[in-house]
């Protein structure tokens, strides 16, 4: 099969892994021969913590696989258009993409070839050949087969960025029902493998800077979103469960998206986008603002709502809370205000070293007060009844709107919903 048709297959095939990106991760050089960076500006688009936006080469190795997972397409039961690449082709294609300036990085996943290790070995082979062989210094993220030697994690960690074992869904019921050859036991055993690289990587680094690292950009994972009836308090669980035990940076959230000739048990359409967007959003909440999983959601509402942010939906639900003095309140406090993000916390607390602050204050910092002002006391404003809040309308007509769209005005709708949060404003 030529190598173009081989691009087509395995890029196109490598859409439905979420968990692709490239922050996290800096690569000093060693040599002046050394090819690309992890720090550039620039087929896949990515952000690092910053905001600068990379391009990856994202591809399967193979999507031959041996598995019979019901979500996937490329599982053994069904009839896809069928491709694989060599490891020589993997690291042309890397390093010719490079050259013309396509590209700043590799993410590689596959399909499991024969077992896997089999296949986690020859990952590792294609991160060791474009470091040592083509002196590769650019972003590296590797899929980490669960169940592979740990042996061969470590090869793969040395001279990847980031390694990612997905999960896929968020209970072992869930997996034995749709993928019975995956268990969370497996996925976790490989998760705990590179968080303990990661801490003697570390612990050797700090006796001896010439020490190599491992997976420098830590891990993350992936759950699929309404291929199953779990609620989001059972995914929410899951994640905050990964962050804590394996220290995870990231786990990522892909609705289910359905597929030619899929099993009857499957939802025959895929979950509104913007229930995505919200476990997001959520995920936020856990990871910089203090919340837990348990009290995201409710017993009574086990899935987040759509029609308004979980932050503000909280909001409403503790209403004893609140309202919050922006120039006494804890920093903690502050963190819980809806329509105040992190990065305008800072701010407060930094300002109102020197002055009382007033609601003028807060438009200075573009703090978000048709969302903000009915939870807050200020110099000048107390809010007559602060709780008394009805259900945010922008929030309402926004999910209503993303419920209804074509795929791509969704998809930008939500990418610049994400970098707002990103940047503070949730």
């Amino acid at each position: 099969m030529e190598l173009a048709r081989k691009l087509a297959i395995l890029a196109d095939a490598a859409k439905y892994d979420a968990s692709c990106a490239s922050s996290g991760s800096k690569r000093s050089r060693s040599s002046k021969d050394m090819l690309g960076d992890t720090n550039g500006v620039g087929i896949c688009h990515s952000y690092t913590p910053d905001g600068r936006c990379v391009s990856l080469l994202k591809l399967l190795l193979t999507n031959y696989c041996i598995y019979d997972c019901r979500f996937c397409v490329n599982r053994v039961s069904s009839d896809p258009p069928r491709a694989r690449f060599t490891v020589d082709e993997v690291v042309w294609l890397t390093v010719e993409f490079y050259k013309r300036n396509y590209i700043e990085g590799l993410f590689l996943s596959s399909g499991i070839i024969q077992s896997p290790d089999y296949t986690m070995e020859r990952l590792a082979e294609i991160a060791r050949r474009l470091r040592e062989v083509e002196k590769f210094n650019g972003y590296i993220h590797l899929k980490a087969i669960p169940g592979a030697d740990p042996a061969l994690l470590d090869r793969a960690g040395r001279h990847c960025d980031r390694l990612s074992a997905n999960i896929e869904l968020p209970t072992d019921e869930d997996l034995q029902s749709f993928a019975p050859e995956k268990t969370i036991e497996t996925v976790d055993l490989t998760m705990s493998c590179i968080k303990d690289k990661r801490d003697e990587s570390r612990a050797e680094r700090k006796v001896s800077r010439k020490a190599p690292k491992f997976a420098p950009a830590g891990q993350s994972t992936q759950l699929i979103v309404g291929a199953t009836p779990s609620t989001d308090t059972t995914i929410l669980a899951q994640s905050s469960r990964l962050y804590i035990q394996h220290k995870l940076k990231r786990v990522y959230y892909s609705a289910f998206s359905p597929i030619p000739h899929a099993d009857g048990q499957l939802p025959a359409t895929t979950p509104p986008l913007i229930r995505e967007h919200r476990l997001y959003q959520a995920d936020w909440l856990m990871r910089f603002y203090g919340y837990t999983a348990s009290e995201i959601t409710t017993p009574d509402n086990p899935d987040l709502s759509l029609n308004l942010d979980p932050k503000h939906a909280w909001a409403l639900r503790n209403p004893d809370f609140f309202p919050i003095d922006i120039n006494k309140a804890s920093r903690k406090a502050l963190l819980r205000i809806p329509g105040i993000g992190v990065r305008n916390v800072n701010r407060i607390v930094k300002a109102r070293k020197s002055k009382r602050l007033k609601l003028a204050d807060l438009r200075t910092f573009r703090v978000a007060l048709n969302r903000a002002q009915a939870f807050i006391v200020a110099a000048d404003w107390s809010p007559p009844d602060p709780i008394n809040d009805p259900l945010n309308h922008e929030e309402e007509k926004t999910a209503d709107t993303l419920k209804h769209a074509p795929e791509p005005a969704r998809t930008k709708h939500l990418h610049d919903a994400g970098t707002a949060a990103l940047f503070g404003e949730f």
